[in-house]
């Protein structure tokens, strides 16, 4: 953790099972926006979305780890103007991406994780505790 992949950094994404309700976690690549971090749900051009970006839509509640940092989050996925823009830098940054749209059919969800207001400053517990 903490180190990059095709370039890109890596964080750990903790999302709540939409079956389950129990915790996953998931290493994804992502690109800074502000204080916001931008995630992209490509599967590796698969035909469904990753189980996490499902998750997310049923929970839009995270936490998400870089290096020893952990903070919650919520999740909003882009449409428009504004996911074309944030496409065009993920994809300037990993080209594979482009590859990845090629393979699928569907639309791959780009993502904004935001600090969460009132809980997005560090977390202090030692365990990932999902808000």
């Amino acid at each position: 953790m903490g180190g990059r992949i095709v370039g890109m950094p890596v964080l750990l994404l903790t999302t709540t099972g939409r079956r389950s309700g129990q915790p996953h976690t998931t290493a994804l690549t992502y690109l800074p926006d502000g204080r916001n971090l931008v995630v992209v749900a490509s599967n590796g051009g698969a035909p469904k979305d990753p189980d996490w970006m499902l998750n997310l839509r049923t929970n839009s509640r995270a936490v998400i780890q870089m290096r020893d940092v952990r903070l919650a989050v919520r999740s909003r996925e882009v449409a428009g103007a504004k996911r074309t823009e944030l496409w065009n830098r993920v994809v300037q940054k990993y080209s594979g991406y482009a590859a990845y749209q090629s393979r699928t059919s569907r639309t791959i969800p780009v993502v904004i994780l935001e600090p969460e207001p009132d809980g997005g400053s560090e977390l202090k517990s030692s365990s990932v505790a999902l808000i």
